[in-house]
This record gives C-alpha cells, sequence and structure tokens, in this order.
C-alpha cells in the first residue's frame, strides 16, 4: 500500500499545478489521470482551439487584409490536414513540457482511474486493470468537465458533434457549419470555420455572450454579421433529420420557422462536471445539480476532501483551476494562499479580442454600488489604425465614492493581453488617477488604458469633447 501526503485526481491545469506546488512546499504527491495530462485545456480545449483560431486568422487576413498594405497573394489555399498536424505538434510539445514538470518534481504520477472509496482512500485502476489501494492524508478532486449534450429529434445522427469530436477530425466540417450555442466555445469554433470561408450560422437560446457586458455582446453580433456569420437568437431546436446532401436543421427563431441545411452541427451549449466514476459504492459528496459543493477553502462535505475547477462550477477557466488547486496545496503545507481569486480575467479569443475581469456597471448597480466609467473607441488608437483593426473599445469602471476601478471591459486588439494590466489594478484597489500615472509606450493597443481613465473625467487626449 502507498501512502501520501495528497492524491490529486485529475492532471489538468488545476491537477498539475497544484501537484508541482504541493511537491514544492515538501508534500509527497500522486497525481491519477486516466486521459492525457493537461486535461481539457490543453488537450481538447484552449491550446487547440487557439492554434485554429491563429491560422484561420492568418489565411482571412492575406484573403481580406493584404492587398490594404499593398501585399499581392496569388492562389491562396489552406491545407486542413496541416492545421490539425499543427494543432497536434503544439499540443504534444506542451504536454511533454508537463510531463518533465511533474518529473522533475518527483510527483508520481499514474495512468488510470482513481475511485474514492472512503476519506483518505483511493482505489486505483490502471490501464491493464490492476487495482490498487492508495491512502492519502488529504484528496483533491481536479477531475474537470465534458461537452453537456444537449438531447433533440436528430442528436445522434452522424454530422451532429461536440467540441471534442470536431477537434479530432479534420473533415468534420466541409462548407456548411451550424453552431448551437451562443458562449464562448460557440463563437470562437465559428470565428475559426468562417475565416476558412465556410458558410456558418449560429443559433443561441437567448443572445449572444449573454452573461457578458451587454455593450460586448452587440458589438459582437455586428462584427460576426459582417464576417457573414448569420445569428439567430430566441431559439429553440425543433429536429435535425439526415437528407442526401448532409442534415437539415428545423428550428424556431423569435417565434419564426427557420430551416438551415448544413454540413455539421456544432452542439457547444457549455460544459458539465466530469464524475464518472470517481466515487466507489456507499461513498458520496454534497453536490448541486452535479457541480461538487465546496466552501470558502475549497473543501468538500468531507473533511480532507478539496475539489478545484469545473467541477465545482462557477468560471470554468484554466487559470481559475489553477489558481484554486495552487491555494488549496499552499493552505494545506500550512502557508497562505499566493494568489487573490477576487478578481479573475475572462477572455474570448475572437478578432478582435474580447477580456473582462471583476464588475460591470450592471453588476455593479445590482449591488448598490454607484460607479462612473470611462469609455475609449479604439478607432482612434494608432495601433489599431495601423493594423487596420475592427471597431472596439476599452470600458472601465470605478467606484463613485472611492473612485477605485471595480472592473473593466475590453474588446479590441490583444484585450487578452491587456486585461492583465487591469486585473492587476482591480486586485490593488488602484484608482483612476493612479491608472492615469502611468505612462504608457506609443504607440501601442495599451494606451488605450491611459484614454479610457482619462475619458471617465473627460480629459481624454484622443477623444472628442462631449456635446
Amino acid at each position: 500500500m502507498n501512502i501520501y501526503d495528497l492524491i490529486i485526481i485529475g492532471a489538468g491545469p488545476g491537477g498539475y499545478a497544484g501537484a508541482i506546488r504541493a511537491a514544492q512546499l515538501g508534500l509527497k504527491v500522486c497525481i491519477i489521470e486516466r486521459r492525457d495530462v493537461g486535461g481539457t485545456c490543453l488537450n481538447r480545449g484552449c491550446i487547440p482551439t487557439k492554434s485554429f483560431l491563429y491560422a484561420s486568422e492568418l489565411f482571412s487576413k492575406a484573403k481580406n487584409d493584404f492587398e490594404t498594405f499593398g501585399i499581392t497573394v496569388e492562389k491562396l489555399s489552406f491545407d486542413m490536414a496541416k492545421m490539425y498536424s499543427r494543432k497536434n505538434q503544439t499540443v504534444s510539445r506542451l504536454r511533454s513540457g508537463v510531463e518533465q514538470l511533474l518529473k522533475a518534481n518527483k510527483v508520481t504520477r499514474l495512468e488510470g482511474t482513481g475511485t474514492i472509496e472512503a476519506r483518505g482512500s483511493v482505489k486505483f485502476v490502471s490501464a491493464d486493470g490492476t487495482e490498487e489501494i492508495l491512502k492519502a492524508e488529504n484528496i483533491l478532486i481536479a477531475s474537470g468537465s465534458k461537452p453537456s449534450y444537449t438531447k433533440f429529434p436528430g442528436s445522434d445522427l452522424p454530422g451532429v458533434i461536440t467540441s471534442d469530436e470536431l477537434l479530432e477530425n479534420s473533415s468534420s466540417v466541409k462548407k456548411k457549419l451550424l453552431v448551437l450555442g451562443g458562449g464562448v466555445i460557440a463563437v470562437e469554433f465559428a470565428s475559426v470555420f468562417a475565416n476558412l470561408g465556410c458558410e456558418v450560422t449560429i443559433a443561441v437560446r437567448s443572445r449572444l455572450m449573454r452573461t457578458w457586458d451587454d455593450e460586448i455582446s452587440k458589438n459582437l453580433g455586428v462584427i460576426l454579421k459582417k464576417r457573414g456569420i448569420k445569428v439567430y437568437g430566441q431559439s429553440a431546436i425543433k429536429e435535425v433529420v439526415k437528407t442526401e446532401n448532409g442534415l437539415v436543421c428545423r428550428f424556431t427563431s423569435a417565434d419564426k420557422e427557420i430551416e438551415i441545411e448544413t454540413d455539421s452541427i456544432l452542439v457547444a451549449n457549455g460544459r458539465e462536471p466530469e464524475t464518472d466514476g470517481l466515487f466507489g459504492e456507499g461513498f458520496s459528496l454534497s453536490m448541486e445539480r452535479g457541480f461538487i459543493s465546496v466552501n470558502e477553502k475549497f473543501e468538500t462535505s468531507v473533511p480532507g476532501i478539496y475539489a478545484v475547477g469545473d467541477v465545482i462550477g462557477g468560471m470554468q477557466l484554466a487559470h481559475l483551476a489553477s489558481a484554486q488547486a495552487v491555494g488549496v496545496c499552499e493552505n494545506l503545507a500550512g502557508k497562505s494562499s499566493s494568489a487573490c481569486l477576487d478578481f479573475i480575467p475572462n477572455c474570448i479569443y475572437t478578432d478582435p479580442e474580447i477580456a473582462s475581469v471583476g464588475l460591470t456597471e450592471s453588476a455593479a448597480a445590482e449591488k448598490g454600488i454607484e460607479t462612473f466609467t470611462g469609455k475609449y473607441m479604439m478607432m482612434g488608437n494608432g495601433k489599431t489604425v495601423v493594423e487596420n483593426g475592427e471597431r472596439g473599445f476599452v470600458k472601465l469602471v470605478f467606484d463613485a465614492k472611492t473612485d477605485v476601478l471595480l472592473g473593466a471591459q475590453l474588446m479590441c486588439e490583444r484585450a487578452t493581453d491587456i486585461i492583465a494590466e487591469l486585473a492587476s489594478a482591480c486586485t490593488n484597489r488602484l484608482t483612476s488617477k493612479q491608472l492615469i500615472r502611468v505612462i504608457r509606450p506609443h504607440p501601442t493597443f495599451c494606451e488605450a488604458v491611459t484614454e479610457a481613465a482619462e475619458a471617465a473625467h473627460n480629459i481624454s487626449i484622443h477623444t472628442m469633447p462631449s456635446k
């Protein structure tokens, strides 16, 4: 029987980050993973989709923008199989790096399934069926999530796929794609295939990015329409049927009957917790809507068993899972958590990029907080004009009483990088005046932060005076 200080189930961003930090702090750690190290983010999510987005954006710019810059390209084409190969190379390289880090930190890595039998006891079953009981003072669940699969007539037909299946098969989409869903997964995949010249349609139950700032949602809708992507809001799927040419999806949108012919239908209605085989017979944890319930220290209803990341719900983000797991492991080693979990950046890698942190105006109002805002439109930004960027903005939300930055919403080139500065400002309770004091280089996209902070006081240099 092997005894550890900590057993971690799941080697995704939460699991492997927690394992490495625990090992750094002197704990004897075992990590169990039945699939590839890196979890959904590295193998079936963040990294693969960003690889496709980058490749498809290069193609789109070469096709649509190069002439603007005096560059001529003849016989432009793309090879989907090579794009998938490049994606696989990127994933493999990063996964190998994680494996080496676990090994270098002397983390015991077990390939197979881990089932919690009782407090401090995990049954490990290897790929060849060998069973072993592992013991540990503490257990951390970081098993992640899997695609939600909405059932409807025809949902089991070939060609109706999830993001996992789309990322595995280079021939999934030929010329037409229908995306069911209006969240991050939906708009990123829609962008990829629209960039490559496919006819893309989105059917969303309410509106695009409904949990995001309303201005971002509206702006994104305008940009997607400009790119040729049709968006149907207030939609309800009736059925999907097989035809000689592919699939036909029938649905209603704002009480109108719609019929779409397509090659493939991507079901992108979010993700659900992965708990299959996690608990042994007679053992359970408190759960809500399938997610594991935890307290402020991420401890479950059973003392000594913790859970982080997608499996507990909330914002399903790789960097959040990592921060949660690192904090748990630091506490187990008798240390204070190094990260602040109050301000978590959220990003979408469309073109232009979208990023948010902290409170929106409406969220602050719901909390009874009086605010004032500063917004800068990116079409006045030199770097945006140089790179022929799309319409976008940087919006900052400040507390009217303290002048402290409460949140930021960005829709612009490099938004996913710029948001880090604003997350830092929120975490450290910086004010608009302190943000204005920072001299940002010119020409850069991040100059817009200065302009937005100044706009909050009607002193933005590159904004026309208010009437």
